[in-house]
């Protein structure tokens, strides 16, 4: 890859970690390698999960979180030694070059309840090698993060099928 960029996908509307997983999706049908770290995530068995394991060693998905809700003005100290040993693996993989592209799902809400410090994010963003894309999703994407953001997409809910009732389904959301 010439040069690697940085992405955005941010909001209060679905579609962010998916647009995310799309793009992993047609980068590993051409070769590239993709490392995708799920922050505030885990043993939760979301369909991705299956399909890394098929897609592998093109496609590797690292779940950095526990299957729990985590509260954003008291995180349990484990939810936030889970965020920064993600972050590790980030900071990691990138100075590796071991991948193409790095996905760093939710890392904007682990920034938002303080699992991460800004300040860490913002030097990887400034210190990341030009063959290495970064890609982060989650909502309340910090106004810094975007100005050093290639790309910014903000997915805005217009209407959503949970304020029927409808729970979250396995192939769509889970």
């Amino acid at each position: 890859m010439e040069k690697g960029l940085i992405q955005v996908y941010t909001g209060n509307g679905k579609g962010k970690t998916t647009a995310a997983l799309g793009l992993a999706l047609r980068a590993v049908g051409h070769g590239l390698k993709v490392l995708v770290i799920q922050f505030m995530k885990g043993n939760i068995d979301y369909g991705e999960l299956e399909s890394s394991k098929k897609l592998s060693p093109y496609l590797t998905i690292k779940q950095m979180g526990r299957e729990t809700f985590v509260p954003k003005t008291s995180p349990d100290p484990i939810d936030i030694r889970l965020a920064q040993d993600g972050f590790a693996l980030a900071k990691k993989a990138a100075s590796d070059e071991d991948y193409d592209i790095i996905i760093l799902d939710e890392i904007n809400v682990a920034i938002d309840y303080g699992l991460i410090p800004l300040s860490d994010l913002l030097h990887l963003l400034d210190s990341k090698p030009s063959g290495v894309e970064l890609i982060l999703t989650g909502r309340n994407a910090r106004p810094e993060i975007l100005e050093k953001a290639d790309l910014v997409t903000e997915m805005v809910e217009l209407k959503h099928y949970y304020r029927n009732g409808v729970s979250a389904r396995v192939g769509f959301e889970v």
